[in-house]
């Protein structure tokens, strides 16, 4: 069974810096879409980053400022958070596909981890 658990949310301020780690277990790692996602209070999920064995992309709040990238053998996600603005808080979730990125499906997520940003 597919099970994402992600780690690494925290309360930052501005400026400041996070890398989110996901452990996705029963999951093949090399190929298939994972990816980031978050949801701040009131407003609707958005993608912040995916990547399978081709490509990555990044929602247009996080370009230039994250990076996400896997560690294959420890099996992890992780999303590294750099120069993070109050409108980065929200809940991070972790999601696996069994599909590539191009058709956004993911059918495997996590609790989410939670990052506030202070001013």
């Amino acid at each position: 069974q597919v099970h994402p658990v992600e780690s690494g949310g925290d309360s930052v301020q501005a400026g400041g810096s996070l890398r989110l780690s996901c452990k996705v277990t029963g999951y093949i790692f090399t190929r298939y879409c994972l990816g980031w996602f978050r949801q701040a209070p009131g407003k609707e999920r958005e993608e912040v980053a995916v990547i399978d064995a081709d490509n990555t992309n990044y929602g247009a709040s996080a370009k230039g400022r994250f990076t996400i990238f896997k560690d294959y053998h420890k099996e992890e996600l992780y999303l590294q958070m750099n120069g993070l603005k109050p409108e980065d808080t929200g809940m991070y979730y972790c999601a696996a596909s069994d599909d590539y990125c191009w058709r956004r499906q993911f059918g495997y997520w996590g609790q989410g981890t939670q990052v506030t940003v202070f001013s």
